[in-house]
């Protein structure tokens, strides 16, 4: 396998290429607190934002609650998020920026893509120094729908003018990082193991390659 069948990376962001050391779960657990508090389906709500990491919010909020409260939930968990942010609660995955170079000095364009709304996206962007490091950044809103779907893969091979999906790879520490990717036709599929999902999980949903970290990417494009 060469980089010259390659053209684009696409990158998932929070467990991939950002530490998420439980951003997700704490942000949602206030968001949590501050709409509904209550105790009563707190743990089920919070395993089901477990379960379906790497997905839209918004749509994670709605299979939990009605529309109305969905709604609520998702904005008080952006509000939360940009709180942790705030509080320091984002850092690079050790090494992703690095990569991302050695990735760019290939030839290949890289995306980031993310459950996330946008000016979550950019406030994580802009507080790790990110805002111009790679092609172009997909959040949900700019592709229709979030993953599994393969929107946010497409999106971003049509955003590149990448020539082809087998010319693509797709990388994420979820399940539906690697659905989304498998969907989407990429030519490879990677799972990272930076989030909170083993290689059995990831392969099982569509990676053709399991790795520890993102830092191991180039060595599969000798």
């Amino acid at each position: 396998m060469t980089t010259a069948h390659f053209e684009l990376v696409v990158l998932d962001m929070a467990g991939t290429t950002v530490v998420d050391d439980g951003l997700v779960e704490g942000a949602f657990a206030r968001a949590w607190d501050r709409v509904r508090a209550t105790d009563e389906g707190r743990d089920a709500a919070i395993a089901h934002v477990r379960a379906t990491m790497g997905q839209s919010k918004i749509a994670v909020f709605r299979a939990i609650a009605d529309e109305e409260t969905a709604q609520a939930l998702n904005v008080a968990f952006e509000d939360a998020l940009r709180e942790l942010i705030d509080e320091g609660r984002c850092e690079a995955i050790p090494g992703a920026e690095d990569t991302i170079a050695i990735l760019r000095e290939r030839g290949l364009k890289i995306a980031f893509t993310t459950g996330f709304s946008r000016p979550t996206t950019d406030a994580i962007l802009a507080v790790l120094g990110w805002t111009s490091l790679v092609d172009v950044v997909l959040t949900p809103a700019d592709a229709g729908r979030g993953r599994p779907a393969p929107d946010l893969a497409l999106m971003a091979l049509i955003r590149t003018e990448t020539s082809a999906v087998s010319a693509m790879i797709v990388v994420g520490d979820t399940e539906s990082d690697a659905a989304s990717g498998r969907a989407a036709g990429a030519g490879l599929v990677v799972g990272v193991l930076t989030g909170s999902r083993d290689e059995e999980s990831l392969r099982a949903a569509g990676a053709d390659e399991v790795i520890a970290s993102i830092v191991d990417l180039p060595a599969l494009l000798p």
